[in-house]
């Protein structure tokens, strides 16, 4: 019987020492890519929870006057000329950001879109406090600051801005336009005080336009006269969309301080109660005061309007509205409204909701003081 013999491996020659392989070690640059593979999305979530919270920062510091709102007009040339610089210039976001794009234009489409987050989160954060003030959350002009809150969200989302909102032009252009047309609103009487906000509004509505356009079409377009017609009808239509729409945005910078309804004042100006529900038996006589802030100055001239369900049952005229001697003793860029309803002007049916609104002679809301007569 044979045994099996294995086969002899030769051994390495006398003269070659063996070692054990030493081990690959990353270079710091390798170290760091792989680190940001992993966890990279981490990274850029975290980033964003900053930027909220050096939002928030803005808005505090919004509060501390309108002078301030000036320096938005530095801020918002910056954002429209960086916008058409990424857009005109450089291509589409798709294009720069694209997978296939080289390492200098994606590291250009970020360096960009990081200037532009930073510049349109101070815009947005900065404007959120004051159309706060101005907007009545029960009324048509609402929307406009849902709007504005979500573009400054959306403006800390680093994934979402970059991979959404300024990979398209049209998308962009849109973002743009709304914190643009936002920040021109309150710009204007921060600039020219004394400005009529229907104005303001149509002013912002223009420059708005047109900052579209630079974004959108060569100049060297509008040698075509069809292209000019264009423009000038986008330009037209948008400002009359503008002047009869008005109601739908706030007129910032103006809010209502504070307002009441009760049936006395007082030697000082003031109610002698205020009230927010009361027997129709009662009534026979109801006064109405509103402290209105116009920390841009006063353009427009503003009246009170009692409603009873919803109609319309007495305007009264700022003549007979404001009061000169009460204003004068108020903080500076205050004025007091006053109006009553008599016995002869009350309806014959009182029960219901009621409402005294503060409004512009343009028809824009500026507060709004309710109340309820059940029996």
């Amino acid at each position: 019987m044979q045994h099996y013999t294995p086969p002899v491996v030769p051994g390495p020659p006398q003269n070659v020492r063996v070692v054990e392989p030493v081990p690959y070690a990353p270079t710091p640059r390798e170290r760091m890519r792989s680190f940001m593979k992993a966890h990279g999305r981490k990274l850029w979530w975290l980033h964003s929870a900053y930027a909220l919270g050096l939002g928030i920062t803005v808005v505090t510091f919004a509060q501390k006057g309108f002078d301030h709102a000036r320096w938005l007009a530095v801020t918002a040339l910056a954002a429209w000329l960086l916008v058409v610089v990424f857009f005109r210039i450089f291509g589409s976001g798709r294009q720069q950001s694209h997978a296939h794009a080289a390492p200098k234009v994606k590291l250009r489409f970020f360096a960009m879109t990081y200037a532009l987050k930073n510049l349109y989160q101070g815009m947005l954060f900065f404007l959120l406090p004051f159309y706060w003030k101005s907007t009545t959350f029960d009324s048509a002009n609402a929307w406009f600051i849902v709007l504005l809150g979500t573009c400054a969200l959306l403006s800390t989302l680093d994934i979402v801005f970059d991979r959404v909102v300024f990979k398209f032009r049209a998308l962009a252009s849109v973002f743009h336009g709304v914190a643009l047309f936002g920040c021109l609103v309150l710009v204007v009487p921060a600039l020219f005080p004394d400005t009529r906000t229907l104005a303001s509004l149509v002013i912002a509505t223009a420059i708005t336009v047109i900052a579209f356009w630079t974004i959108h079409v060569d100049v060297k377009m509008l040698r075509d006269k069809r292209w000019l017609a264009l423009f000038a009808a986008t330009l037209g239509g948008a400002i009359a969309i503008a002047y009869a729409g008005c109601s739908a945005v706030p007129p910032v910078p103006m809010y209502v301080a504070h307002g009441a309804v009760g049936p006395i004042v007082l030697p000082d100006g003031t109610l002698g109660m205020e009230v927010s529900r009361l027997r129709p038996s009662v009534i026979d006589k109801l006064i109405a005061i509103t402290d209105v802030v116009v920390p841009g100055g006063k353009g427009d001239r503003l009246v009170h309007v009692w409603r009873h369900d919803g109609n319309e049952v007495h305007r009264a005229t700022e003549s007979t509205t404001r009061v000169a001697e009460a204003s004068e003793s108020k903080d500076k860029g205050t004025i007091r409204l006053r109006s009553a309803l008599t016995d002869r002007q009350l309806p014959a049916n009182l029960v219901g909701s009621w409402s005294v609104d503060v409004e512009t002679q343009d028809g824009q809301l500026v507060g709004r003081v309710s109340f309820t007569v059940a029996d």
